[in-house]
């Protein structure tokens, strides 16, 4: 069994571990996982993203999910926060399109300009 001091320890590090992989990420990926997005398939789509980035052993981009973006009729959604600050918020997105996402737009540097439904 663990002491106190050893758990907070672990924590400690994987605080570390995670502040240091977010500093030196150079794009975010958010899943929309409120209720609605669940119904849509968002736990798909998400599994899609983060099997792509694995295989392709992308070491510059985390993956995090949030709740309802107040968007039901879009969802599934998946946003992408880039290195210049901009936000792309794709909607209706499938698992198909999630690894899509990965190949053009995170390793290509190139928005699926079809599949966006909100940009800014």
């Amino acid at each position: 069994m663990k002491t106190l001091s050893d758990l907070r320890a672990m924590k400690e590090k994987a605080k570390r571990e995670m502040t240091a992989r977010e500093e030196n990420a150079k794009y975010r990926i958010v899943v929309a996982m409120g209720t609605c997005g669940i119904a849509a398939g968002a736990r798909n789509v998400m599994s899609a993203i983060l099997d792509e980035i694995n295989k392709r052993d992308i070491a510059d981009a985390i993956v995090t999910q949030t709740g309802c973006l107040g968007y039901c009729d879009q969802e599934p959604l998946v946003q992408v926060f880039q290195p210049d600050k901009k936000t792309v918020t794709y909607g209706k997105i499938t698992p198909e399109i999630a690894r899509r996402i990965v190949a053009e737009h995170i390793v290509g540097n190139k928005i699926l300009t079809e599949q966006v439904f909100m940009q800014n």
